[in-house]
C-alpha cells in the first residue's frame, strides 16, 4: 500500500510539473509558471527513488499504470474533459500491469 501511495503522489507531482510547462507554452501562461513546474518534476523524481526495489525500471514499468491512471483524473477533474470508454479500458489494462509487476513474486 505504501508503494500505491508513493506512486499516486509521484504521478500528482509530475503531471503537475509537466502541465505548468504545457500552459506556459499552449496555454499563454506566463514563464514563471515554469518554477513551481520544476520544483514538482524533481519532488516526482525524489519520490520515485523511495519506491522499495533494488531496480529502478521496475519501479519505473509499475509507475506507468498508476500515471495512465492519473493522468486521466486531471483530463477530467482539471480540463474539464470525461474520459471515453476507451480511455477506461486503457486505464483498466494498464493498472493490470502495474499489480502484476508489483505482485508479481521475485
Amino acid at each position: 500500500m505504501a508503494a500505491f501511495a508513493i506512486y499516486a503522489l509521484a504521478a500528482l507531482a509530475e503531471i503537475a510539473g509537466c502541465f505548468a510547462f504545457w500552459a506556459w507554452l499552449k496555454l499563454d501562461k506566463p514563464m514563471w509558471w515554469l518554477l513551481p513546474g520544476m520544483a514538482s518534476l524533481a519532488i516526482f523524481a525524489w519520490l520515485l527513488s523511495l519506491i522499495d526495489t533494488t531496480a529502478a525500471g521496475r519501479a519505473y514499468a509499475a509507475y506507468g499504470g498508476i500515471y495512465i491512471a492519473a493522468s486521466l483524473a486531471w483530463l477530467w477533474i482539471v480540463e474539464g474533459v470525461r474520459p471515453d470508454r476507451w480511455d477506461v479500458g486503457g486505464v483498466a489494462l494498464a493498472i493490470a500491469g502495474t499489480a502484476i509487476i508489483l505482485a508479481g513474486p521475485r
